[in-house]
Formats: structure tokens, C-alpha cells, sequence
């Protein structure tokens, strides 16, 4: 009994000290103080990138600045124990505040894999091999929270890349943000921002990541070729089809309606158009160096009056007896034998896995390329247990976001004054831009955000914005629902054919559909009979 009391003092003691040790990060950097001495800048020349220790805009929090625009940047920090992740939950976080905005450019971690005892921190660079690539990248097609795994084929030796399909979309503000992934030893994934999941994946999942950590067990013979007779015609002309006696392939497609009269009043020996009367002749013109003068056209007046002037014509219509080229119609191919594929085989490459078997995390490195300063990182974190994380966000990133948000609010309300965007506004676009993360709309992810940004920059059109992206989604979900095509519009006689008037669409069209209109007008111009001449100086 004395002893069972003498052990129970123990037992607590032994409580506290795991607990003591569960509630400490694997590695936990805050830019207290300057990073000169711990942390390492790449050597290789082509980073000329100036990093430095400054403070947050507005705050008295010090963090890791990019410096200078259009600058590559790399620099690394290796960690006192590598960070293994094939036993327990380990979690990835870090801040990063785009003080003026992300153009273009990238914002995430590397998290490096150990490297041959031979190498010097000072040879990190794009090339350096990493375990894990988290955190935000924005630039042209690309606006993403990227998650990478890159993990070895046993069967090949070869480390292959595995990207997180439709991951998050970057924040479009100005504001400090928290990037946090989680990994559970039963192979989930999480991501978060500013402490909100955004997606959840599973390792395992080809559903998820983008090739499969998993090889599929067979692959399509690279040696196997399509036989010669192979028919993949469904569908082939009747060959006993004749084309009927009274097919007259020659027919026009439209002629002259016999049954047109002209209309009474029409003015036969009136032009068009007329020399403008109260047009003169310039007092510099020189006949011999201008060449003859003529007064410049105007509509005929008595044509305005009349059904129409000069010679009358009879209208066209379409033929009746218009078919034109025949074809013989499509019967079942009796040879069809379908689409050729080739035959599949056993792949060399395939292994089983019951969970990812990455590399351990022996150092953290930031190796970007950027068209924008004032990317400041902060609150660097590793560890095994997610309340570590979430204290840590709710300790550091969460003031200084409050104090972010209130700022951006009032300078909100002082926009909204003028031309800037109203609250109901700002929701709308808050809205749209959640909308632009929905998986299906992923083919058309980057151009609805480029319609949003343009909206933020012009609240007028919101509207239009709005409504521009509900008939994106409702086009979309409806080819999902129902699939297929529109049936093909019935093409029009020539004569009803009409030339559309220009558009917003059109004037939204590309630069080449733009040159070519051009050229056309500029054929049709100088097609034209000439209207005016004038002194060319």
C-alpha cells in the first residue's frame, strides 16, 4: 500500500511531463527576432531576391519580407530532428500576408526531404528535393493553394509528384491569412484557411490526387497495334442508294420571285445619292496636283419620299426545287467492330499501399519566384497535435486579422461614398468567389475570377458580373443534367441572312476575330464607289 502511494506521485508527474510534451510544436518559428544566422540563403546566383525582417503593416509583428519585385527568392532553415510523417497526425501551418496584392507569383513552403550528408544549405534551390510544397501560387490559368506529396515508386526508385485535385483558391485580399494542413495517419488530408477546412482528401483517393499514389494495375500494351481491317465506322453510305431521277444537284439555292411587282411611285431615273449642293470647292485645291474635284455624296432627299430609287429589280426567295448535293444515306456498318484500344497488360510499375511511405521533413525553404513585393511570411509551424495550431493561430494570426478586417471595413465605407463598393457588394463578390471553387466549374475557374476582380475594380457592373457568372453555372449544371448538344439552328435563305449588329460580346471576342472584321471592313471600303474626294495632305 505504501508503495502503490509512493508510485501514484510518479505516475502523475510522468502524466504531466507527456502532456507538457504534446502541447510543444516540432518547430515553431515567429520572426521575433532576425533570421540572419538561423536561417540560410541560397548561394546560387540566380536568386538575387532581398529578403529582410520587418514588420507587418499596421502592426508591431515582425516577420520574413520580400523585398523587391521580379526577383527570384530561396532561402532554408534545417530543422534540429527531421519531422517523420508515416506515424501519427502531424500538422504543416504558416501566415502569409500579401501586403500589395499577388499578381503574379508564389507564396508557399517547401518542406525539404533529407538530403546526402555532403550537401550544404547553401546549394538550395529549385531543384532541391522536397517532401511536401504547401501554400498559396497565383499567376495567369494558375490560382491555387497548392498540396504536393511527392513520394517514391518502390517498384522504380522514381519520386513522382501527386497534386491535390481542386484545391482552394487563394485569397484575393490584402489581409494576413493562416494556410494550415493536417495529416491523420488515416491518410486524410486537410486544408485549411484562417482556420476554415476547404477541402478534405484522402491519400489514397484517385478521386483526390492527380496521378494516383497508387498505380493502377494494369496499363494499355505500348506494343499492341491496331489491325489493318479494324472498321471503327458505326455508320457508312448505303452503297445501294441511287440518287433519285429528279435530284438536280444544280438548282440554285435562291430565285428571282416571279410574282414581285414594283411598287407604284418607285423612281426609276432617280440616283441613291447626289452631289452635296452646298458643297465648294476648297480655295487651295489645285486641279493638276489634286486631281478633278468632286463634291462629296448625300442621300437623295426625293428617295426618302418614294419606295425607292434607280433600277427596280425583282426580289429573291428560296427554290423550291433547291436540294442541294446528294448523299447517300447512312446505314449500320455490318464490319463495325468498335473503337480500337489496345489490349491491357500487368503495369511493371504497380505496387500496393496501405498508407503514403514519404520521406521525413529534415528542413523548411522558401524558394519562389514573384512579380510582387510585400509577400511578409510569419508563425512558421510544425507539429503533432491540431490544438497546437489552432492556439497558435488564435494567439497570433487572429488579432492582427481583426485589426485588418475593422481597417478594410472603414476604408470600405469611405470607398462607398464615392464609386468603391457597398457591403452589399462586397458580399456578393464573397459570394462568387466561393462559387468559383465549386469542382465542376473548375474548366472555368480562372476566367469567372477574372470577371470578379474586374467587377471589384468597377462595383457599376456588378449586375452584369452576376449575372455574366449565374448563366456560366446554370450552362454548366445544365450539360451535366442533361448532356448533349443544341440541336443546329435551321440555316436561313441568303437573302434573310443578316449582319448582326456589333455587341459587348463581340467587342469581348479575340484580338484575331478583331483583325480579321478589320480587314473585312477595310475590303468592303475600298470595294465601295467613292463618296467624296478630297485633298490627300
Amino acid at each position: 500500500m505504501v508503495g502503490g502511494r509512493a508510485l501514484l506521485p510518479l505516475l502523475l508527474l510522468s502524466a504531466l511531463l507527456v502532456q507538457i510534451r504534446a502541447s510543444d510544436p516540432l518547430f515553431y518559428e515567429p520572426f521575433d527576432e532576425s533570421f540572419e544566422g538561423r536561417w540560410v540563403l541560397s548561394g546560387k546566383d540566380d536568386y538575387k531576391g532581398v529578403w529582410k525582417h520587418e514588420k507587418s503593416d499596421g502592426h508591431e509583428d515582425y516577420g520574413l519580407l520580400v523585398s523587391e519585385k521580379a526577383k527570384k527568392y530561396a532561402i532554408i532553415k534545417e530543422l534540429d530532428e527531421p519531422v517523420t510523417l508515416k506515424d501519427g497526425t502531424v500538422v504543416l501551418q504558416f501566415e502569409v500576408r500579401l501586403q500589395n496584392g499577388l499578381e503574379c507569383g508564389g507564396a508557399y513552403l517547401k518542406y525539404i526531404r533529407p538530403q546526402d550528408a555532403a550537401w550544404d544549405a547553401k546549394e538550395f534551390d529549385n531543384e532541391t528535393p522536397y517532401t511536401i510544397m504547401f501554400g498559396p501560387d497565383k499567376c495567369g490559368s494558375t490560382n491555387k493553394v497548392h498540396f504536393i506529396l511527392k513520394h517514391k515508386n518502390p517498384k522504380t526508385g522514381k519520386y513522382v509528384e501527386h497534386h491535390l485535385k481542386f484545391p482552394p483558391s487563394v485569397p484575393y485580399d490584402k489581409l494576413s491569412h493562416v494556410y494550415t494542413a493536417i495529416l491523420k495517419p488515416d491518410n486524410e488530408v486537410r486544408i485549411l484557411v484562417d482556420g476554415e477546412e476547404k477541402k478534405k482528401a484522402n491519400f489514397l483517393s484517385a478521386d483526390d490526387f492527380e496521378p494516383s499514389l497508387i498505380p493502377s494495375k494494369t496499363i494499355p500494351d505500348p506494343d499492341d497495334k491496331k489491325p489493318e481491317d479494324w472498321d471503327e465506322r458505326a455508320k457508312i453510305p448505303d452503297p445501294d442508294a441511287v440518287k433519285p431521277d429528279d435530284w438536280d444537284e444544280d438548282a440554285p439555292m435562291e430565285i428571282e420571285d416571279e410574282e414581285a411587282t414594283k411598287p407604284e411611285g418607285w423612281l426609276d431615273d432617280e440616283p441613291e445619292e447626289i452631289d452635296d449642293p452646298e458643297a465648294n470647292k476648297p480655295e487651295d485645291w489645285d486641279d493638276e496636283e489634286d486631281g478633278e474635284w468632286e463634291a462629296p455624296k448625300i442621300d437623295n432627299p426625293k428617295c426618302e419620299e418614294a419606295p425607292g430609287c434607280g433600277e427596280w429589280k425583282r426580289p429573291m426567295k428560296q427554290n423550291p426545287a433547291y436540294k442541294g448535293k446528294w448523299h447517300a444515306p447512312l446505314i449500320d456498318n455490318p464490319n463495325y467492330k468498335g473503337i480500337w484500344k489496345p489490349q491491357e497488360i500487368p503495369n511493371p510499375e504497380y505496387f500496393g499501399l496501405d498508407k503514403p511511405d514519404s520521406d521525413p521533413i529534415a528542413a523548411i525553404g522558401i524558394e519562389i519566384w514573384t512579380m510582387q513585393d510585400g509577400i511578409l511570411f510569419d508563425n512558421i509551424l510544425i507539429a503533432d497535435d491540431e490544438k497546437v495550431a489552432t492556439s497558435i493561430l488564435e494567439k497570433t494570426w487572429k488579432p492582427k486579422y481583426e485589426v485588418e478586417k475593422e481597417k478594410e471595413k472603414a476604408e470600405e465605407a469611405a470607398a462607398a461614398a464615392g464609386d468603391g463598393l457597398s457591403e452589399f457588394q462586397k458580399k456578393i463578390f464573397d459570394v462568387l468567389y466561393k462559387l468559383a471553387d465549386i469542382p465542376f466549374l473548375e474548366p472555368y475557374k480562372t476566367k469567372i475570377i477574372d470577371v470578379i476582380e474586374k467587377g471589384e475594380k468597377q462595383p457599376n457592373i456588378t449586375i452584369g458580373i452576376l449575372v455574366s457568372i449565374v448563366v456560366v453555372f446554370v450552362t454548366v449544371l445544365f450539360r451535366i443534367l442533361f448532356g448533349g448538344k443544341k440541336p443546329a439552328a435551321p440555316v436561313k435563305p441568303v437573302a434573310e441572312v443578316k449582319k448582326p449588329k456589333s455587341t459587348e460580346s463581340d467587342a469581348a471576342g479575340s484580338s484575331g476575330d478583331k483583325e480579321d472584321e478589320k480587314e473585312e471592313e477595310e475590303k468592303e471600303e475600298a470595294a465601295a464607289p467613292r463618296r467624296r474626294s478630297r485633298r490627300e495632305t
